[in-house]
Order: structure tokens, then sequence, then C-alpha cells
């Protein structure tokens, strides 16, 4: 005869155990029910607000995405979208803060803002985000976060829920082929090209973001340690012995920069303006697919081409955060939430459009919308992923802040 646990089990644990599961199993589709009835909520509520996004302007392509997404939102939310246009994100930062300072809790005037690195850690620290709010959002559960972990870390600061991925980058290099044979792959060797072309290399000024990440990039390739730079810096001492090779290097590199290193491009777009006037030959770009769409859009010779370091490069995750005192709460959730659906991922990534890549896991999507990635013309001057090599982490913010007001004391003028 078989040995019947079951039967041994008294009658009132049994009962206790059915109950417990149906409780569960009733609690789980209770949860279902109002996460659903939540959203449908928010985008209720959002149907007529006005969303003031602030976001970088310099940029034609990026400008017209907006006005695209803008429309889209209008026609199915109803959500208005105003973009204020930035040439400093840290201005809008500084603008919330003075608000939260004057007392002005309600009603600011930011709903939405563009970010990432030293502004998003700005802004966490100072409790000036709303949230955590992206478990809220549908399409947030498409994105990649095993194959882009930098969709949950912002220069190494954890995100926790108070900003929504909203793109991908990765720093590369912009040159014309007609013009140059031999590529540099270090940065080492990037200073010896620059030695032997005098006058044919330059970087924005660190006010740009770009110049900035430019620093940081040097920085990583020849300190010992990369590691330190991940952690917030401990002290001056540390400080200076770690970038003292940065600083040397600049020292070698800048006589032979364009106009001497005695000015610089105040902006990425002017510094891919000179290269298109061959004024350069070797340019920065902070998207692997902007060449090419700049090269849709006229803005760069045909012969443009794009490199990456034998060692790889810096790459990050950009980002929308919704301020603490936004008028505008759910209006801006349900643009954060389109903003990563695969319609709006797919046009963005487009180097037609603009050619910024997708922070999606295509394998969460479905059919129809993993074809129309796989569709997505790479680009002429686009690397493909297998040629970018590896990426290389940003720096804490407080690195970046401090190399900044650095560079500003030795090389401003």
């Amino acid at each position: 005869m078989k040995y019947n646990f079951i039967n041994k089990i008294p009658k009132i644990f049994i009962k206790f155990f059915y109950l417990l599961t149906i409780s569960v199993i009733l609690i789980f589709i209770e949860r279902v029910i109002v996460y659903a009835n939540s959203w449908d909520n928010i985008v209720s509520k959002a149907k007529g607000q006005e969303v003031y996004w602030n976001a970088w302007g310099g940029s034609a392509e990026i400008n017209d995405y907006i006005q695209w997404v803008s429309k889209r939102v209008k026609k199915d939310f109803g959500v208005i979208i105003k973009h204020v246009k930035l040439s400093n994100t840290a201005d809008a930062v500084t603008r919330i803060l003075l608000e939260k300072t004057a007392g002005r809790t309600t009603n600011g005037s930011v709903d939405l803002i563009w970010i990432n690195g030293e502004n998003f850690s700005n802004m966490k620290k100072n409790g000036l985000l709303f949230g955590p709010f992206t478990e809220e959002l549908p399409n947030f559960k498409l994105v990649d976060f095993k194959g882009k972990p930098t969709t949950l870390i912002d220069f190494n600061i954890p995100v926790d829920g108070y900003e929504a991925p909203w793109g991908m980058a990765k720093f590369n290099f912009v040159f014309d082929s007609a013009r140059v044979k031999v590529i540099p792959k270090s940065i080492p060797e990037l200073l010896n090209w620059s030695i032997s072309n005098p006058g044919r290399f330059t970087y924005p000024h660190i006010s740009d973001f770009l110049g900035s990440t430019f620093l940081m990039q040097i920085l990583i390739e020849l300190t010992d340690d990369p590691n330190i730079l991940n952690y917030p810096v401990k002290n001056i001492s540390i400080f200076k012995r770690v970038t003292e090779p940065l600083w040397n290097y600049l020292e070698k590199l800048h006589p032979y920069l364009w106009r001497s290193g005695k000015s610089f491009p105040l902006s990425n777009s002017v510094q891919l303006q000179m290269l298109n006037n061959s004024e350069i030959d070797i340019a920065l770009s902070f998207n692997p697919s902007d060449t090419s769409s700049a090269i849709a859009n006229g803005k760069l010779p045909k012969t443009s081409r794009t490199f990456v370091f034998k060692k790889g490069t810096i790459g990050n995750t950009h980002f929308v955060a919704i301020p603490f005192n936004s008028g505008s709460l759910e209006g801006a959730m349900v643009v954060s939430n389109f903003l990563i659906g695969p319609e709006a991922q797919i046009k963005k990534q487009n180097p037609e459009i603009w050619g910024d890549s997708t922070v999606l896991s295509i394998d969460k999507l479905s059919q129809k919308y993993q074809r129309k990635f796989k569709d997505l013309p790479l680009g002429i001057a686009t690397l493909p992923p297998n040629k970018l090599g590896a990426t290389q982490r940003n720096p804490h913010p407080e690195w970046k802040n401090l190399i900044d007001s650095e560079w500003k004391i030795r090389f401003s003028k």
C-alpha cells in the first residue's frame, strides 16, 4: 500500500492553504486591474494638459523629432507639448532649484526635462524630482535593462525610477575619409596625429557636454586605475594625482589644435559645421548614427565616416524626468511613456530622422515591430554594433564637475 501523505495532513491546514492560494490569486488580479485603471486614470487626467518640455534645442533634426512627438501625443492623448529649447540644461535645473527655494511647490515652469549625468545628480540630491514613476509607465517593461544597464544607472548613480530612459549614446569620432587616410586608435595616437596635422582637430568648449566627455575619455584611457572614477572624489589630493596625466596631455595637445587651442567651438553642431567647411578633419560625436543622419540631411560630405578607439569609448543613456513641482504630472507621464514606445523609438533610430539608438529590448517587442527595427537602414557612416568596441562607463559626476572647473582655470581665456 502506498503511503498517502495528503491524508495525513489535517483538513484545517488544507483548507488554510486553499484559502491562501485563492487570496493570492485574487490579490494579483486586483493589482492588475488597479494598475490598468491607474494608467487609464493618468491618461484621462492628462487630456488637455500643457507640458513644458525643457530639452536641448541645438539640433534641427532633434527639434523636428520633438515636433513630431508633439503632434502625435496631441492627436492620441490630447496632451499639448511646449518645447522650451535649451542651450544648457543646467540653466533649467537651476531654475527649478530656485523655485523650490522660493516655495513654489506646484505649477512649476518645467514639466518635463531631458537630462542625464550631473544634472540628474543635482536634481536627485536636491529633491527636485517627482517619482519614482517609471514603473507606472506601461512601455517601461520593454526597456533592455540587461543588455543596456545604463538604463538603470546614470553616471554611476542609481536611477531609482526618477527618470525614464529615452535613448542610447556612444562617444565616437567623425572624419572626412577624403582627407584622413590613417585614423588614430587611441588617445596617444590622437596626439601624434594632431602633431602631424596641426590645426586639423579640435573639441568643443567644455560648457558643451561633448567637450567635457572628451576630457573624460582622455582620463579613462590615461589613468592607471579607471575604476576609481566610478566613485565620488575622496579628496583633492587624490583628484590632483589622478588627473595629472590629463592636464599633461592637454598641454601637449592644445598647441596643435585648431587656432592653436586658443579658442574652441561652442557646440557640437558648430564643430560639425567646421568639418563640413573643411576647417578641421576630425570632429566628435556622441551618437553612432549622427554622421549618417547629417550626410542624409546634407550637413556633412558623403565621404564622412566614423571610428572609435581600440579599447572602446564612453557610452551612456539619456533620460527624461519630471520635476517635483510640475503642474502637469499626468501629461508628463504620458509623454514619457510615448517616448519609450516602439513607434517613437523606431522613428528616433532612423538615421534619416535622428539616428538615436533605442533603449528597448527588440526581443520584447511584437513581431511587427521587430521586423520594423530590422528593416531600419544602418546608415552609410554608421558602424555596426560589433565594430563599436567596448562601452566604457561615464565617471561619477563629481569628477566631471571638478575637471570642468579646473579646465576653466587652466585654459579658459
